[in-house]
């Protein structure tokens, strides 16, 4: 297992501990992070802030990984995942993310994330 993929597994371990220090310390300074129809920010002060999702979800996410695939400094991901909500019930999720790399830290995230209402796929 390279270098790169270790520290995306150790990254995610974190996110599934709602461990801030675990996760941080995956990132380079000047992380950014982008979701796709939500919202981008840069720096892990505003990276931080934002870990633990918008205030109607309950922390920790229950995140299982797909397939993961590397090519140079990229690792593509395939997630699936669920989240309670503080009204009750959950929210399911299919996720894409990519995670651009440098010295094995996390520079880049880039990710889709999709409801899922219905099934696996709707």
């Amino acid at each position: 297992m390279s270098r790169n993929i270790e520290t995306v597994n150790r990254y995610l371990d974190g996110f599934r501990k709602n461990d801030h220090a675990q996760i941080l310390s995956c990132l380079t300074d000047d992380i950014e992070w982008t979701v796709f129809g939500a919202f981008r920010l840069s720096g892990k002060d505003a990276y931080d802030k934002a870990i633990d999702g918008p205030p109607e979800f309950v922390n920790p996410p229950h995140l299982e990984v797909v397939r993961m695939v590397e090519q140079n400094d990229v690792i593509m991901a395939e997630l699936t995942g669920t989240v309670r909500r503080t009204t009750g019930g959950e929210m399911r999720m299919s996720m894409a993310e990519v995670f651009i790399m440098r010295n094995a830290k996390i520079a880049e995230r880039r990710a889709w994330v999709i409801e899922l209402k219905e099934n696996d796929h709707r």
